[in-house]
């Protein structure tokens, strides 16, 4: 049985940080895994500064709010859904994705949580289980479920190199010249039809 596994940010709404630093005004908070591979030493960096301007959770909520999906992903997702099973992998938080996953039609998510002081200060991010995305898509193989990966920054290529096929999609040009093996698309309808064809071969054994 296939599972389709995808990346969140960037791939199916907007990233959430470069919303949040365009309306606080605060560029640094624009750096994501796309330009950072180490996500603790990212979040790390993002949360002090968020201690350092005095922001906390309800500010960053507020623009969630605000964000929709990336034109054309809905109707991605859906037609998808409506072939194959789907769940969305991402490095993004509880309190981030619920506006999000309403807008996208409720899909399956996995990601992480924050621990948020009463104030609503963030104090640290709670990784659900260590190299998160490969870790996932490592037990649903171990369920007998073949994986096919989408992604589109550094954190997720380990997921799309575990699967039986994985692509990137709309990447930045550094991460696709450095992995050239990997099918690279830029349409929703493009990466479909990729997704789909790949539903129907073998597995890759390591």
């Amino acid at each position: 049985m296939n599972i389709v596994c995808l990346d969140l940010e960037g791939v199916l709404v907007p990233e959430i940080w470069v919303a949040f630093s365009e309306e606080s005004g605060i560029p640094e908070l624009a750096r994501t895994t796309r330009d950072e591979p180490d996500y603790d030493r990212l979040m790390e960096w993002r949360l002090k500064i968020l201690r350092e301007h005095g922001l906390g959770l309800a500010q960053i909520q507020e623009v969630i709010e605000r964000i929709d999906p990336l034109p054309g992903a809905r109707a991605f997702l859906d037609a998808l859904r409506e072939r194959t099973q789907v769940v969305i992998i991402s490095d993004t938080f509880e309190e981030f994705a619920r506006p999000l996953m309403a807008k996208l039609g409720w899909p399956a998510l996995m990601c992480n949580s924050l621990e948020v002081a009463p104030d609503g200060t963030i104090v640290r991010h709670l990784m659900r289980c260590e190299s998160s995305k490969l870790t996932t898509v490592r037990a649903l193989q171990s369920c007998g479920m073949e994986t096919i990966a989408a992604g589109d920054s550094f954190n997720d290529l380990a997921m799309i190199r575990a699967s039986k096929a994985g692509f990137l999609f709309r990447s930045t040009p550094e991460i696709r010249e450095a992995n050239p093996d990997l099918p690279a698309y830029e349409r929703y309808e493009d990466l479909l039809a990729a997704i789909l064809d790949a539903r129907g071969k073998g597995a890759v054994t390591a």
